[in-house]
């Protein structure tokens, strides 16, 4: 999965995002010098739930011919084995970095939560934190035996790799080989679309991911967490209890000059409206 875009250089930013929230053009001088100064690739890898985020992040960007932008996704795992290789310039990472990734530099760039997610149609309003493992354990099968229907329960898994898969097993106090997936999925996307098609399905996705597909009328239920609801709210209050910052990796003195400008201008509070448009929570 590859998006490609034309970035601007650090020298005009500011102006760049002055100018386009007040619809004044940028003036030729401004491109000229972006164009002379700023040539390259800059390749992103990593989490899913992060890329969308940085997809739009990248499209804010002043348009140079001269530079492209490669993100790819893959999990936050990738992200750190390519940013640590030099395989990609910066990795995408939806969790904290553990101790043994400290030789990384780690960028806060919001925050979310994981959140269990079933049809818009199934009757079960909350689940317990014991009806949840035994659930992805096999040993509850009928939604019957969770307040639900007559109906078998179609168990969606994370593949390895995913950062929210290390979170939702560290969180029930699972280990990977207990769970009895009926279907192993990648992004937040997939999860989303395969709870959505399946009125007997229950997953686990991102906060912002399935609060962003529920707003725009994709059949699905956040469910909420120890009786706290799944919102960007209850994120951006602390009160959730399964929450994580999404983050940017690179190597502490990273080759490639056009690192820099973009983690300025990702980091910055002018695209506080694509995190809050995604459903995440910013942190600036």
């Amino acid at each position: 999965m590859k998006f490609y875009w034309d970035l601007s250089r650090e020298e005009v930013l500011g102006a760049v995002l002055m100018v386009v929230s007040l619809g004044v053009p940028v003036s030729a001088g401004a491109q000229a010098t972006a164009a002379d100064q700023l040539t390259g690739k800059l390749v992103i890898t990593g989490s899913s739930t992060v890329a969308p985020l940085i997809a739009e992040i990248a499209k804010r960007f002043e348009q140079n011919p001269d530079v492209r932008v490669d993100v790819q996704t893959g999990g936050s795992s990738r992200g750190i084995s390519d940013a640590r290789n030099g395989l990609a310039d910066i990795g995408m990472v939806s969790r904290a970095l553990k101790p043994e990734e400290s030789d990384l530099s780690s960028h806060t760039l919001a925050r979310d939560g994981v959140t269990l997610i079933v049809h818009a149609s199934n009757p079960v309003t909350a689940l317990t934190a014991e009806q949840v493992v035994g659930i992805y354990t096999g040993r509850i099968r009928s939604w019957k035996d969770a307040g639900g229907a007559d109906a078998p329960i179609t168990v969606v898994n994370k593949a390895e790799g995913r950062s929210t898969l290390e979170l939702f097993l560290a969180y029930f106090q699972l280990k990977a080989e207990e769970v009895k997936p009926s279907v192993v999925i990648g992004d937040n996307e997939q999860g989303v679309k395969t709870v959505a098609g399946n009125p007997d399905a229950i997953g686990y996705v991102s906060v912002g991911s399935a609060g962003y597909a529920a707003t725009y009328g994709v059949p699905i239920k956040l469910l909420p967490l120890d009786g706290v609801a799944a919102s960007s709210e209850t994120v951006a209050d602390s009160s959730f209890p399964l929450a994580r910052p999404l983050v940017l990796v690179t190597k502490p003195r990273p080759g490639n000059p056009l690192v820099r400008p973009f983690l300025d201008f990702a980091l910055s509070a002018e695209v506080n409206d694509l995190i809050l448009a995604l459903s995440f929570v910013p942190v600036r």
